[in-house]
């Protein structure tokens, strides 16, 4: 008896294991998500970036729904709800705030104010799902929210017109992290529905009328370089968008939280704006500056305390999966 509990010990450690390390590698690729959209913004809009990039993963998610088509009868009302929240919220609009505010603010703002997004879960969780907030969060949320003003001003005060007191870059990511957040709390209702895969697969197409009417709407045209080998970059940036930091990036993610706590997947997407730093140092020599390192540590800080509450009071629901979808 004491040799198989051993065994199923050392099989749920291995497994575990393995879930960390897909969660830390599928953030990561969020991380060379700027590499793709900082290029494809010089021809493209925001908007156009999104919806293109729906599209060419649509082609893939459409057969996974088809295949796992059992799965959309065990969805209620509020599970639709959900869905329709976390593709339009989380996979349109906050897309297309994210290339935004690339395009106000430096990429390495812009990623390291993304750590917010458990907070924002956190608080919408209490206001929602009524859960329990961690001890001494006020506090923490202090500590986080100075953190994400080194990000914008650095030791700075935002003295005189409106535009020094409000970045538009640092609000339309912050905007981003916020329907990011509230994705996740959204996604809470799905859990034990579906499967990873047609999750991700609603992500997707449910995404695509809004982000139809969106580039309608806007009006702006589609203009594409004329030279050959400018076409064939353009396309393979898409291509690229598409496929690394969107599908295969949240494939990865979901596999892993399928048997990771949600209290070390928080550190675990710490890898998130370490590989986006990293990637807008080596592409585009953007240097992350000491104040923004000083605010990136004290997130850090209120994410580890409020993730080591949740572990030391996790029970075995804990390991189910919690949707994030960038």
């Amino acid at each position: 008896m004491e040799k198989t509990q051993s065994a199923s010990t050392v099989y749920h450690k291995e497994r575990s294991n393995t879930g960390f390390w897909l969660v830390v590698l599928g953030a990561a690729l969020w991380g060379v998500d700027p590499l793709f959209r900082i290029i494809l913004l010089k021809t493209m809009t925001s908007t156009q970036i999104v919806l293109v990039e729906h599209i060419i993963v649509s082609l893939v998610a459409i057969p996974v729904l088809w295949k796992f088509r059992a799965d959309l009868k065990n969805l209620r009302a509020r599970h639709w709800i959900a869905v329709i929240f976390i593709s339009w919220g989380g996979s349109a609009l906050a897309t297309v705030l994210f290339t935004l505010a690339l395009t106000h603010n430096d990429p390495n703002t812009v990623l390291l104010l993304q750590k917010m997004q458990p907070l924002f879960a956190i608080v919408l969780a209490k206001l929602l799902l009524k859960e329990t907030l961690p001890r001494r969060f006020g506090g923490l949320f202090i500590i986080a929210f100075a953190g994400t003003y080194l990000l914008t001003f650095g030791f700075t005060l935002p003295l005189g017109n409106w535009d020094n007191w409000v970045h538009a870059g640092s609000l339309l990511s912050l905007g981003a992290a916020a329907l990011w957040g509230g994705s996740t709390v959204m996604g809470r209702l799905m859990l034990g529905q579906t499967r990873y895969e047609t999750v991700t697969s609603l992500r997707f197409v449910v995404a695509l009328p809004l982000l139809i009417f969106m580039t309608w709407n806007e009006g702006a045209a589609w203009t594409f370089p004329s030279a050959t080998g400018e076409q064939a970059a353009v396309a393979l940036n898409i291509l690229g968008q598409a496929l690394l930091p969107g599908l295969l990036s949240l494939l990865l993610y979901y596999k892993g939280l399928s048997s990771t706590k949600a209290s070390v997947a928080t550190l675990a997407e710490l890898s998130f704006p370490m590989a986006g730093v990293l990637v807008n140092w080596i592409a585009f020599r953007t240097l992350i500056t000491w104040e923004q390192l000083v605010g990136f540590i004290l997130i850090w800080i209120a994410l580890f305390a409020i993730s080591k509450q949740q572990e030391r009071s996790a029970t075995p629901a804990d390991g189910a999966p919690k949707l994030r979808t960038n």
